[in-house]
C-alpha cells in the first residue's frame, strides 16, 4: 500500500473546511471495515483512508502545524499500513465498566502471546497475528493493539476469492 506523504496531508484550515465530509466518508468506511469478535474485542482493518484520517484528527486535536512534527505524525502512522500480502489492524479491547477495566485487562494478559489471535481460511489455513511490541507486559496489556496477519500467496488468493470461509 502506498505510504501517505506530507503532500496528502491538508493544513488545518483546510482540513476545516471538508471535515463534516470527510469524517462521514471515514465513518460509512470504518464500519465496513470493523469485525467484533465476541463483546470486548474489536478489529478495525486499516487503509492508507483510514490511517490518513487519523493524522488529519491528530495534527487537528494537537494543532500541529510544522512540517517536521506532521512528518512525525505521518512516520508513525504509516506503520500501520499492511505491506503486501498482509492485513493490518488495530485491535481495541473495549471494556464500559470502569470498575472492571483492570480485572478485565489483568484477565486477558496473554492476548498478544501463545497465537490466541487468528485468521483461518477455509478451514485449514491458519494465520497467526503478529503483534506490535511494547503493548503487553508481565502485569498488563494495553486495550489498544496493533496486529498484522501475514498471508502466502496461496493464502490471500484464497482470502480474496471470497468463495470460502473465513473466520478471526
Amino acid at each position: 500500500m502506498k505510504p501517505i506523504i506530507i503532500s496528502d496531508v491538508m493544513n488545518i484550515a483546510e482540513y476545516e473546511k471538508v471535515r463534516p465530509e470527510f469524517r462521514s466518508r471515514i465513518i460509512e468506511l470504518k464500519k465496513q471495515r470493523r469485525i467484533s469478535v465476541g463483546p470486548k474485542i474489536t478489529f478495525l482493518f486499516e487503509n492508507r483512508d483510514t490511517v490518513l484520517s487519523q493524522i488529519q484528527e491528530m495534527m487537528r486535536a494537537e494543532r500541529i502545524v510544522h512540517e517536521e512534527k506532521i512528518q512525525n505524525e505521518i512516520d508513525v502512522y504509516n506503520q500501520l499500513l499492511p505491506d503486501q500480502n498482509e492485513l493490518s489492524a488495530t485491535m481495541f479491547i473495549e471494556i464500559t465498566d470502569k470498575d472492571q477495566i483492570k480485572a478485565e485487562l489483568e484477565r486477558l494478559l496473554g492476548i498478544t502471546k501463545n497465537d490466541c489471535v487468528h485468521m483461518i481460511i477455509d478451514g485449514r489455513h491458519r494465520i497467526l497475528a503478529s503483534f506490535e511490541k511494547g503493548h503487553e507486559e508481565d502485569d498488563r496489556v494495553s486495550a489498544v493493539q496493533y496486529v498484522r496477519f501475514r498471508f502466502s500467496d496461496a493464502e490471500k488468493n484464497l482470502f480474496l476469492s471470497g468463495t470460502v470461509p473465513r473466520a478471526l
